[in-house]
């Protein structure tokens, strides 16, 4: 009988052992180590102790790079139609333009075309009669008859050429301007005044304030 309970004691207190390390075991479980059926969920992030990852922060991190994503999309769409938008546009300003060009050139051509009819009609009264004065004789038969007709077609040319809103100046006597006037002979005289205009060899022509031909005068002193 002594023997049998000292047997039961020694197995008493071997299995103690035992199930103190269970205990510690599975205390060191619940305390949070990776270990047990929890070991495969920390490694997975999933775990509700100390390892865990937080899911909300990553649904967080996750709609943000969509929200991007879609904010980046849309942008570069936006981007495509502006481009496409501008690029309507500058081709729609450079047929414009050149439209414009064309019909300022046509306006030109016309604006030319018509000074030129109107300077040519102004003056076919004129070539119409010298050349009625050359088919007759040319001054031939009747010199003084035929420079009287010349004399009056003369008369007649400044109003015509103002017709055309084209004025003749350059007279004797006037005073030497050269913003008029082109001095070719010069000659020292007390009896005209300094700048004085004594010889006009040929006649300047302007339209409105625009010199065509600077008359060609001697100027004295």
């Amino acid at each position: 009988m002594a023997e049998e309970k000292d047997i039961v004691k020694d197995q008493e207190e071997v299995t103690l052992p035992e199930d103190n390390e269970t205990v510690t075991g599975a205390e060191e479980t619940e305390g949070g180590n990776c270990c047990g059926k929890n070991k495969d969920k920390c490694e997975k992030g999933t775990s509700s102790d100390g390892h865990k990852c937080d899911k909300k922060e990553k649904s967080r991190l996750k709609n943000d790079l969509e929200s991007l994503r879609t904010k980046l999309k849309e942008a570069e769409e936006k981007l495509e139609s502006m481009s496409a938008e501008a690029a309507d546009k500058y081709a729609r300003l450079a047929a414009e333009y050149d439209n414009f060009r064309r019909r300022s050139q046509k306006e030109r051509e016309a604006v030319y075309s018509d000074a030129v009819a109107d300077t040519v009609m102004g003056l076919v009264p004129v070539i119409d009669n010298l050349m009625y004065a050359d088919k007759f004789g040319g001054g031939q038969d009747n010199p003084e008859k035929f420079a009287e007709g010349v004399r009056l077609i003369l008369d007649k040319l400044p109003e015509t050429l103002e017709k055309m809103n084209v004025s003749i100046f350059g007279e004797t006597g006037e005073t030497f301007d050269p913003n008029l006037h082109n001095a070719v002979m010069h000659v020292e005289d007390e009896s005209y005044g300094e700048g004085e205009i004594v010889d006009v060899l040929q006649c300047g022509y302007k339209c409105g304030e625009k010199v065509i031909r600077y008359a060609m005068v001697k100027v004295a002193n």
